[in-house]
């Protein structure tokens, strides 16, 4: 009787020993299929965030834009080797208002611009470039202007013998090849016998400033905030003199195809936006200490 009552007791323990490990497995299963299930909800949230991200990615536009990287103040390169200027930095601004755009910057000379427009190397050019007839007939240019460009004479500082093309007669003036600032200077002087000695050079304009300094020519043709900002730079002496020639509208250049007739048209409606808003005149004062774009400009002189 005793021994069957001592076996009773074992069975009734082993049994309770089961249940306890049935119950410790179910919870353990239990346990792991919610880490599982944890584990897969992250997953396809990641999943998904990646999904957008690459369709964000696909919807955004990469911009080539060629500068010229030592044209102050409109591009160049600052103390910490960083591209600004104001051209440069009004791109940026319509990259703020249209963020489906992105640009990236690429720098070399005057006379490689174009070409590398030409070649797509570039898909924009943003250069403080006007609309000559020759450029229109060949390229797409923005509606909308973002600055007006000035051309005046500059000679040494402290010089009061010039203040216009007639006092250069037996002088010689400075220009650099291609630039739209000749033309005022040019036709002047084909139109007074060609009285004018044109010494042209391939460099920019800071290598004019130097020989203007240095008494190898004596007056060039330029914008009065490029020249003082580019000799401020080097430590030279200019000044602008006289009357401007003329002033110039500024625009972004595009080739002629169907990626630039786009381009043109979504940068121009982001141009527009920014002058509405008021926020490329600000831009203008902020970097010449008064306004240049074009509406300020055509309402000055009426």
């Amino acid at each position: 009787m005793k021994k069957k009552l001592v076996l009773t007791i074992i069975a009734i323990f082993a049994f309770a020993g089961v249940l306890g490990g049935c119950g410790k497995q179910n919870a353990a299963a239990q346990t792991q299929t919610q880490e599982t299930e944890a584990v897969q909800a992250d997953t396809a949230e990641d999943t998904q965030e990646e999904a957008e991200t690459t369709t964000d990615s696909a919807e955004v536009t990469v911009v080539q834009v060629g500068t010229m990287g030592t044209y102050s103040p409109f591009s160049y390169y600052d103390e910490d080797d960083n591209l600004t200027g104001y051209d440069i930095e009004v791109v940026r601004k319509i990259e703020e208002i249209d963020p489906s755009l992105h640009f990236e910057f690429t720098s070399g000379p005057w006379d490689s611009l174009f070409p590398g427009l030409d070649s797509d190397k570039f898909q924009m050019l943003a250069n403080q470039i006007s609309g000559t007839d020759e450029r229109r007939e060949k390229y797409y240019l923005t509606e909308n202007s973002y600055h007006t460009a000035v051309n005046q004479l500059i000679v040494k500082g402290g010089r009061d013998d010039i203040n216009s093309l007639e006092d250069l007669q037996g002088k010689k003036i400075g220009l650099t090849v291609g630039d739209a600032h000749n033309i005022d200077v040019e036709k002047w002087n084909e139109a007074n016998g060609n009285i004018l000695e044109i010494v042209y050079y391939e460099e920019d304009v800071t290598t004019i400033l130097q020989d203007i300094v240095n008494g190898r020519i004596d007056a060039t043709a330029n914008d009065p905030a490029v020249a003082v900002s580019k000799a401020k730079l080097q430590g030279l002496d200019v000044q602008p003199v006289g009357e401007p020639f003329s002033t110039t509208p500024v625009f972004f250049i595009f080739k002629q195809d169907d990626t630039g007739k786009d381009l043109r048209d979504r940068i121009d409606a982001a141009l527009g936006q920014l002058i509405e808003s008021g926020e490329l005149s600000g831009l203008s004062v902020e970097w010449f200490g008064s306004d240049y774009t074009p509406q300020t400009m055509l309402s000055d002189n009426k």
